[in-house]
């Protein structure tokens, strides 16, 4: 446990859902609810929420979960991560995006195993794509890899593709990482966004663009990240 720290970082401006973190879900906070998922894996001592606005700090302190409040000019929540890096330092990070409410602990714990016997490789999760809506949302970031689980690219797309652009078989991301603390080192270097990742607006796709190898373990499908007001309505729906 001393390894690792898991981070939650919870931006409060958000292009579709503003203050996203602080939307209740059945009369509970989405972050307060991701947490709760995240403490059935992780004693709250490894806990830590990176955020940049005092709103979603004090609901941290109301809750006795700890925080850090961190720089308004992170461009992704990787950067948000690199951020609390530089001030506590572990051999690794455990990333869960505060807006993934419906979180499988036993992913986290599934991650936290393989980073603890890799902990120099970044780690991320893929589940499959079971129909053809979720394949076509382009707020869903689909991912394709090599046959030993290496990450070749990441996209909002629809891949992979074929000439009768139908449905086949594809794979999304389950936002749960684990990043090494010299990866992050590397990662918040750069002060825009590379090529690809500004294009896709996927961060994952930086770690590719500057050289660094991203593992895909398989995960469940019970994660729902929370983008549209689509999504928190579907969560809202499934909780009741």
């Amino acid at each position: 446990m001393k390894n690792f720290l898991l981070v939650i970082p919870a931006r409060y401006k958000s292009k579709r859902l503003n203050g996203k973190p602080l939307l209740k879900i059945k009369g509970i906070p989405m972050l307060i609810r991701t947490y709760n998922q995240c403490t059935k894996a992780v004693d709250p001592s490894n806990i830590l929420v990176a955020t940049d606005h005092k709103k979603i700090f004090n609901l941290c302190k109301n809750n006795n979960i700890k925080v850090l409040m961190t720089s308004k000019k992170c461009m992704t929540g990787t950067d948000r991560i690199a951020e609390v890096a530089r001030k506590i330092k572990k051999k690794f990070y455990i990333n869960v995006q505060g807006d993934e409410p419906l979180c499988n602990p036993k992913d986290i714990k599934k991650i936290i195993y393989y980073a603890n016997k890799h902990p120099d490789k970044i780690i991320n999760g893929y589940t499959e794509i079971k129909d053809k809506k979720m394949f076509n949302s382009q707020h869903i970031p689909k991912v394709i890899f090599k046959l030993n689980g290496d990450l070749i690219y990441m996209s909002r797309a629809s891949i992979p593709s074929n000439k009768k652009k139908s449905f086949i078989k594809a794979w999304r991301q389950v936002c749960i990482y684990s990043f090494p603390n010299k990866s992050l080192k590397a990662f918040s270097k750069l002060k825009k966004k590379t090529p690809l990742e500004h294009i896709e607006d996927l961060e994952l796709n930086r770690f590719i663009e500057i050289g660094y190898n991203v593992k895909m373990i398989k995960m469940s499908d019970e994660s729902i990240a929370i983008d549209t007001p689509h999504d928190l309505k579907r969560v809202r729906i499934m909780i009741n």
